[in-house]
């Protein structure tokens, strides 16, 4: 009989650089749209007005999410691998943690965008027989995600070996 899993915070923080990517993408997410109405205003007189305000607005809202979300997600993103389970903890304001056996891990993936490649980050996915999804632990260097896959790998090989041989007897 296997022990009974509780929810409980995560001991490891994401890779620092995370900040960086965290920033960048909410610069291009609302600095992008920012620009372009800046720029459409510059070429057409007559909407210049209307099309200055909004950019202003979303310029000043990306300028603060940069500045504010990043180190605020970086204290609430945590991670743990141990022998039994997966934790992770995540999100801003909707806050999720999650805890997954090693005995459900159905696949482990490791994942870099375009710009976490930039910051040499990565995003693990562990993939459970659970109708909430895989749990995703984002913002590892690339070097600690495919360490982690690998450890995962390992350990569900052993439980599922473990559990097989039980089954036999």
């Amino acid at each position: 009989m296997t022990a009974q899993l509780r929810l409980r915070p995560p001991q490891h923080r994401v890779d620092p650089r995370c900040r960086g990517w965290w920033a960048s993408r909410i610069g291009l997410l609302v600095g992008v749209p920012a620009v372009v109405l800046f720029v459409l205003g510059v070429l057409l007189d007559a909407a210049r007005p209307w099309l200055w305000w909004p950019a202003a607005l979303l310029a000043l809202v990306a300028i603060g999410g940069a500045v504010v979300v990043p180190p605020v997600l970086f204290r609430i993103h945590r991670w743990e691998v141990t022998d039994e389970a997966v934790y992770a903890r995540s999100g801003w304001l909707w806050q999720e943690w999650r805890a997954a056996p090693l005995s459900r891990v159905q696949t482990v993936d490791v994942e870099r965008s375009p710009l976490q490649r930039v910051f040499g980050l990565a995003t693990l996915t562990v993939t459970t027989a659970s109708a909430k999804g895989p749990v995703r632990i984002e913002a590892l260097a690339n070097e600690q995600a495919e360490q982690i896959s690998h450890r995962l790998t390992v350990l569900t090989e052993q439980v599922s070996a473990g559990a097989a041989d039980r089954d036999a007897t």
